[in-house]
């Protein structure tokens, strides 16, 4: 296998849409921890909120991380 098809075929999988729709629902679940975060003052719900918000951090992380590893 050449450079070129091998940098075509990096390509390919780094554009599937299943990726990135990895990454959005990261960010959303992301943005959900950060709104709970702030939005009510408890203790265990804080605490839960930052759990939310580090899954979210590592799913979209996950998905970036299957786009970098696209060899």
């Amino acid at each position: 296998m050449n450079q070129s098809e091998e940098r075509e075929r990096s390509m390919e999988t780094a554009n599937q849409p299943a990726i990135y729709w990895l990454i959005i629902v990261g960010v959303l679940i992301s943005m959900v921890g950060v709104y709970l975060r702030f939005a009510f003052d408890s203790i265990t719900l804080s605490i839960v909120s930052w759990v939310i918000l580090f899954v979210g951090a590592i799913v979209a992380c996950k998905g970036v991380f299957k786009i970098l590893d696209a060899k």
